[in-house]
């Protein structure tokens, strides 16, 4: 496994990083607590030392299910990213909401909320679902348009202060955004959505974030299991999986897809390696790119992520995928 430092702060990141999201159920299709708890625990045996999660993943679930699977293991040994600014909980009317459904089925309102003492209080409500005293990177999830930065900042600020965080980070911010709370407080990383087939961060964000020293963590790199080469066109999504409704897992999108990723099939087989390995690899080789987001759902799934960099890919292989890239229409 290969380990990095985020940005400016001490923190340090294994490079595959556990994504969490599923294993909260969530817009997942539900979960197998059991299942996910092994697959924690796998990734941690073979070197995936960082565990990405959300107060929102499972409505707190995705936490208490690390909390248990951490449990046999030195906390000093693991690095916790959590993330705040999607509340369940709150009445007050806010610029971003959407209606969705909790962990029991029963209606729900999510909403953007990054004020001061709300930082504060899911903070704490955090720490009690990891059974931790403190979290090493503590994330903004999405951007609140309703409350100024500097307001977000200054909860950022107290909670590293108090040592109740190691260091603040961002998620699916802008390159302008970032500029305006990095000037507030120090960000060790940000998080965007980035894959083979979705790369514009390229344009701004990632410059940016190299020329100032803000590591990268992507989510989605395997495009939420598109990039396997398992899902075929009669592939059934279960439950309230939010892959049934998006474009790139229906119709041309998927057939393009799958053609791409059978043309590069056979440079993975060189490696005796499977598709998803090549894919986080190629994606770990790319400039300014710190650290994947990968989720696994049971111990196979966290194996195979955790081998994906047993192999080095030689430079004509990364020529000869970027070139394929180049040519692959994918249409919104």
């Amino acid at each position: 496994m290969i380990y990095r430092k985020l940005g400016k702060s001490d923190v340090e990141v294994s490079a595959i990083t556990f994504g969490a999201w599923a294993v909260g159920g969530w817009m997942w299709g539900g979960t197998d607590e059991e299942q996910s708890i092994a697959a924690i625990r796998q990734a941690i045996e073979l070197g995936i030392t960082t565990i990405d999660t959300a107060a929102v993943y499972g409505f707190g679930r995705s936490e208490e299910i690390v909390a248990r699977a951490i449990e046999p293991y030195k906390r000093e040994n693991l690095q916790i990213l959590t993330k705040f600014g999607l509340r369940w909980d709150i009445t007050e009317p806010a610029p971003k909401r959407w209606d969705t459904t909790d962990r029991n089925g029963n209606p729900a309102t999510v909403s953007h909320w990054a004020k001061a003492d709300g930082i504060i209080y899911e903070c704490e409500q955090s720490l009690k679902r990891l059974k931790t005293d403190y979290i090493d990177v503590f994330q903004q999830h999405w951007p609140d348009p309703g409350t100024p930065i500097e307001e977000s900042a200054v909860a950022l600020i107290k909670l590293i202060e108090q040592g109740k965080i190691r260091a603040a980070g961002e998620s699916n911010f802008s390159a302008e955004l970032l500029d305006q709370i990095s000037r507030q407080v120090p960000i060790a990383s940000n998080q965007p959505p980035y894959s083979m087939v979705n790369r514009g961060i390229e344009d701004e964000v990632l410059p940016y974030c190299v020329e100032n020293d803000i590591s990268v963590i992507v989510y989605s790199p395997l495009q939420r299991g598109l990039l396997t080469g398992k899902i075929t066109p009669d592939y059934k999504f279960n439950g309230d999986d939010h892959r049934a409704a998006s474009p790139l897992f229906k119709g041309e999108n998927l057939r393009r897809v799958n053609a791409f990723l059978n043309e590069i099939r056979p440079i993975a087989q060189s490696y005796g390696a499977t598709l998803a390995q090549l894919v986080i690899n190629w994606t770990l080789n790319r400039p300014g790119i710190t650290a994947v987001l990968v989720g696994a759902r049971n111990p196979q799934q966290a194996k195979e992520n955790a081998m994906a960099l047993q192999f080095e890919l030689k430079e004509t292989e990364i020529a000869e995928i970027n070139e394929m890239l180049d040519d692959l229409e994918i249409t919104a």
